[in-house]
């Protein structure tokens, strides 16, 4: 699902770091080495369709390479 990201994310969780991602090998393929981290937050969303939403975001994050591949889990 496309979507954008509207203003800050909050209450900001890192839930697994190194090993504990599933997708590190393809991560650090795709986007190179870093200290990849897979975290989660809440932030409101434009949807294609033009609702704004908040939603409960999740995505992967490393040192020098940034935020990667956001998703939304579920709405609020």
């Amino acid at each position: 699902m496309h979507f954008e990201i509207i203003g800050e994310l909050s209450a900001i969780e890192t839930i697994a770091t190194g090993s504990g991602i599933r997708e590190l090998t393809r991560l650090r393929k795709r986007y190179g080495r870093g200290r990849w981290r897979k975290r989660k937050g809440f932030g409101r969303v434009r949807l294609p369709s033009g609702e704004i939403m908040v939603a409960e975001l999740h995505w992967y994050e490393a040192t020098g390479i940034g935020k990667r591949e956001f998703k939304i889990k579920r709405f609020l």
